[in-house]
């Protein structure tokens, strides 16, 4: 057990330094800030759109994504920290929402101090309708600016 130890924290330190990465996106070709728009009327390329959204729509990815959020969510309730939550967290608990629910949209999320930015496209308004309620589901989400466009999907 002695010798698991340091292979088990070294686990755990990993992990959380991989989780908090910045500029959390929902895919490989959403923009790289919530402020560019450079790629936001041309489409990706097919191949690439169907390989995310077919990872995305996965039960498997859906229900990983949920337990994910829901643990964090307890480990946050276990250490008395409800309300403040940092923000690499967020954007990244949010990002896991929407790109579990908002499978054909391309979405960069950005958190500050409780403050959730998303950004990007999605393919019509009832997935642009989602985006604030979804994110307000999670904990420490206090406010949400939406300035994602509706570009809708190339006809085939």
């Amino acid at each position: 057990m002695n010798k698991l130890t340091p292979f088990l924290l070294s686990g755990i330190l990993l992990f959380g330094a991989a989780a908090c990465t910045d500029g959390a996106k929902t895919s490989a070709d959403a923009p790289n800030s919530t402020t560019t728009t450079e790629n936001a009327t041309s489409p990706p390329a097919a191949a690439t759109v169907q390989k995310t959204q077919s990872d995305a729509t996965s039960e498997i990815r859906k229900n990983q994504a949920n337990s994910d959020i829901r643990a964090r969510e307890q480990r946050n309730n276990v250490t008395g920290g409800d309300a403040i939550r940092a923000d690499g967290d967020l954007q990244s608990e949010v990002r896991s929402k929407l790109e579990v629910n908002i499978t054909k949209g391309q979405l960069t999320v950005d958190a500050k101090d409780g403050v959730v930015t998303v950004a990007g496209t999605v393919p019509n308004e009832k997935d642009l309708a989602k985006i604030e309620p979804l994110a307000k589901e999670i904990k420490g989400v206090k406010m949400v600016n939406v300035t994602a466009k509706v570009v809708p999907a190339a006809a085939k």
